[in-house]
């Protein structure tokens, strides 16, 4: 008996145990998370290079210039014109310039790319949009498990206290004669019950802190405790919603709606660009460039007199480029763009069935925990009722042990069901504003 009771007490005083825990709330939960996550961090990354990419579309508008500069020496047998003969000289040599040059017409490639770009962009800040409510939904589900798996363990501790408590007083009552043998083994083993269903709601307790530890990706974490809040049930008032209203702000609001629409701008754009390299091009060019040359072996015009003003050179052209043929390239690269178009409008469609779905199947659960709420409390009060009843029964001896533990577990069962009922109706309230596009990173579950 001494050991059972000193198992019990090691049991209950377990979750105090742990160090190191840390106390999070849930929007400290969610801003963790958001600023750890590495997927968000690849996303800002795309969304970055994707305005990069803009700024140098814009940049095609305007001319380039360029700049080059070479030297040489030369050492050896040369052939001197003026002398007809060849003789052994050191020669330096030195040319630079500047080009510069600009598309007249290209096929409006140009502005096609342009637009391609901004397209892209726009798209990246909706995925970018709809992977931050996806980390903070995710995050506010995994700390409901916690909170979920705390209150159950409190309940599956609190039962294996009173059946531990049931379990003293019958071994007085058996030892004194007026309980048989027999409801002392039957209670020996609701307790050793009571003590597995405490050690299973602990580990699963510990499995839903890891996978919040998880989704936060904080090192300096090792254990986390969550703020547990009150729920009022008095409050607990289901709201009215209208299916079809929701799939409508849905289909407006879903940021992965918007972005694959985007995409689908950025792919007719490519089909523009394809077709614009089978047009003719036109650009203008202008450059300016010297020299400089002096023969160590001979008199020569200083450096400033040649490179500044005799030796300069300008020019001034306009090329016309017509393709004519290409190996079938550009035929192929306008129908592979095409192809990707409609591929992009398909996803599109399926993004669109994937939503209402989502959106039928968190309506229809909502409605079906509203009446869960009603059920499940009508359970707990009738569970409840039945448990005190087969008490005052079982002590004035009108009914037998296993009937007792029997109310009992229905008490505890109804107990379970309930607080899982209105944790889940809040969060499901939640979920809604997340499948139509509306959630708040400031989400409470209170």
């Amino acid at each position: 008996m001494m050991q059972k009771i000193l198992l019990i007490s090691f049991l209950l005083f377990v979750p105090f145990l742990s160090y190191g825990q840390t106390t999070v709330t849930l929007e400290e939960a969610i801003q963790l998370a958001l600023e750890n996550n590495y997927q968000l961090k690849q996303s800002l990354n795309n969304l970055d290079l994707a305005e990069y990419q803009t700024q140098s579309a814009k940049a095609d508008f305007l001319p380039s210039l360029s700049a080059n500069f070479n030297g040489a020496r030369g050492v050896g047998r040369q052939f001197i014109e003026e002398e007809l003969a060849f003789e052994d000289r050191t020669t330096y040599r030195l040319n630079g310039g500047l080009n510069a040059s600009i598309d007249i017409f290209s096929g409006f490639r140009n502005i096609a790319n342009l637009r391609a770009t901004e397209a892209n962009e726009l798209s990246q800040e909706e995925f970018y949009q709809r992977l931050r409510e996806t980390i903070t939904f995710d995050t506010a589900s995994r700390y409901l498990n916690v909170m979920v798996n705390q209150e159950l363990l409190r309940i599956a501790e609190s039962n294996l206290e009173a059946s531990s408590s049931q379990l003293e007083q019958i071994e007085a009552q058996v030892e004194v004669g007026s309980r048989p043998t027999v409801d002392l083994y039957n209670q020996e083993a609701i307790v050793a019950n009571d003590e597995l269903a405490v050690i299973q709601q602990q580990n699963a307790l510990s499995v839903s802190k890891a996978q919040l530890i998880r989704i936060m990706q904080e090192e300096t974490i090792e254990d986390v405790e969550v703020s547990m809040e009150e729920v009022d049930e008095a409050n607990l008032f289901p709201s009215e919603y209208s299916l079809n209203e929701m799939l409508e702000v849905a289909l407006q609001n879903r940021s992965d709606i918007r972005a694959q629409e985007y995409e689908i701008e950025v792919n007719r754009q490519d089909i523009r660009i394809a077709r614009a390299n089978s047009l003719p091009s036109l650009s203008a060019s202008a450059g300016i460039s010297s020299a400089y040359f002096r023969d160590a072996s001979s008199l020569n015009v200083p450096f400033s007199d040649q490179f500044f003003d005799q030796r300069i050179s300008r020019s001034f052209g306009i090329n016309l480029s017509i393709p004519i043929f290409n190996n079938l390239n550009n035929r192929t690269n306008l129908q592979s763009s095409q192809i990707q178009l409609r591929n992009s409008q398909l996803e599109l469609q399926n993004i669109r069935f994937q939503v209402s779905e989502e959106v039928r199947q968190a309506y229809n659960d909502y409605q079906s925990l509203v009446q869960e709420l009603e059920s499940t409390e009508k359970a707990l009060i009738a569970a409840e009722r039945a448990f005190e009843t087969e008490q005052q029964r079982y002590e004035v001896g009108s009914t037998t042990l296993i009937e007792l533990n029997q109310a009992n577990a229905n008490f505890v069962s109804a107990q379970s069901e309930r607080v899982q009922t209105i944790y889940n109706f809040i969060f499901q309230e939640k979920l809604l504003d997340y499948f139509i596009g509306q959630l708040d990173e400031s989400i409470q579950l209170n």
